[in-house]
């Protein structure tokens, strides 16, 4: 659909945004991210689509199935396309040469630039955190960095995307400033707050989306449209995987136990062509978290409703505080159309995203936080080393944007260019 429109990814994280243009058919000429390992996952992911592209995914599944080394995988694509993904920080230091980088790609005229910095300085949770309340934190400014592409490479539009505490950080000063600069760059800015659970996905995520338009191009920015797979609940992504022990799993591969679902073929998380499950892999659970585990699980079985930490027996409780932070331990309930937002703080812990099988009894996989996040099964996250690791695929995983949900945005998109 979107053949020739050329884009490029600041702050990439994994790709998750990335995913829902390419889905689009957009061409990415650059990804540029400062985490090592989010920088391979981007290349594999290169490496994906390329062999896709030239009829030889059985390369990659032998890959996803372990008989192929990540070295043995980079040397079948392109380098120049390998090279597209910039590891490097973007601010004044490093801003030259992630320039040099992209125009060594050749990118000519740049459709869109797409990208949110960091999260964590803007996000209601980091603030309540912070003896500073995330003031002194350099990342609030990284928006003005992101001024800096606009300004060289003046793309059409540009998607900047971010926490719902934007709006709020610094009593709103950081939004009204990015207003007004992207204004004063040319563009027409709209700004949206999302639901990912109206645009497909089975979580609740409340996101800020800023859409720029170049105003010669008088193009409006209409409401993206939002849409549901109908009759979905969290149990559509859990249901054909195999059942687990707490510590089980692998990383490269397994097989599927149940059939592709309406709601796995309509999101596009798993295709009939998906073979090798991979990621399905979950962290080991100390007998104390177990006892919790069944006991909030057996809560919400009996009486749908969620287990305080107050309640627990004085033997399990660990923490001297329990005043607040009653939701300690959560269920992934089964039987709801959304679960709870997927964040980075499941690479530390899993004790707010429980498995609803009682009989499993441990927290989600690898492949079930991914898949709540919308991003098909055959998207590998990888390590700085080669082989995942759980907390660097968790990190990836909640940093993301829902990739069903950046392909409404792409999509939309589409239609005004």
């Amino acid at each position: 659909m979107g053949k020739g429109l050329k884009y490029i990814d600041l702050f990439a994280g994994a790709g998750g945004l990335s995913e829902g243009f390419i889905q689009s058919g957009y061409t990415p000429i650059a990804h540029v991210e400062i985490d090592k390992a989010a920088s391979y996952t981007l290349k594999t992911r290169i490496a994906y689509y390329y062999l896709l592209e030239n009829n030889k995914l059985f390369i990659y599944n032998k890959y996803l199935k372990g008989e192929v080394s990540r070295r043995e995988l980079y040397e079948l694509v392109p380098t120049e396309l390998l090279s597209s993904v910039i590891n490097a920080p973007i601010g004044h230091e490093n801003n030259s040469f992630i320039f040099s980088a992209i125009d060594a790609q050749g990118p000519g005229e740049v459709d869109l630039i797409i990208g949110g910095p960091p999260c964590q300085a803007y996000s209601l949770v980091g603030r309540a955190r912070s003896e500073t309340r995330m003031e002194l934190d350099p990342r609030n400014y990284l928006y003005l960095e992101y001024e800096k592409y606009l300004q060289k490479y003046n793309p059409k539009v540009f998607i900047f995307e971010n926490v719902i505490g934007l709006k709020s950080a610094n009593g709103g000063k950081y939004f009204q400033s990015m207003l007004t600069i992207f204004t004063k760059l040319g563009y027409e800015v709209s700004h949206f707050t999302l639901e990912a659970d109206n645009f497909g996905v089975l979580q609740k995520r409340r996101r800020i989306i800023l859409i720029g338009c170049k105003k010669e191009l008088q193009l409006g920015i209409p409401k993206i449209p939002e849409f549901r797979i109908e009759n979905s609940t969290v149990s559509d992504v859990l249901s054909d995987l195999p059942a687990l022990d707490a510590g089980g799993g692998v990383d490269k591969y397994a097989t599927y136990t149940g059939a592709v679902n309406n709601y796995l073929n309509e999101s596009r998380i798993r295709s009939v062509h998906d073979q090798y499950l991979t990621q399905h892999f979950c962290r080991p659970n100390s007998s104390q978290d177990k006892e919790i585990y069944k006991l909030a699980v057996h809560k919400w079985d009996n009486e749908n409703s969620r287990l305080r930490y107050d309640e627990l027996p004085d033997g399990l409780k660990t923490h001297k505080n329990t005043k607040s932070f009653y939701d300690r331990f959560k269920v992934v309930a089964a039987n709801l159309p959304a679960s709870q937002t997927v964040v980075a703080h499941i690479a530390k812990d899993g004790h707010y995203y429980i498995h609803p099988d009682l009989y499993q009894n441990r927290s989600l996989t690898v492949r079930e936080a991914a898949r709540l996040q919308s991003f098909p099964d055959n998207f590998y996250f990888e390590g700085v080393k080669e082989g995942a690791t759980r907390s660097a695929a968790f990190k990836q995983i909640g940093n993301a944007v829902p990739p069903l949900m950046a392909r409404s945005i792409a999509e939309h998109i589409l239609k005004l260019l």
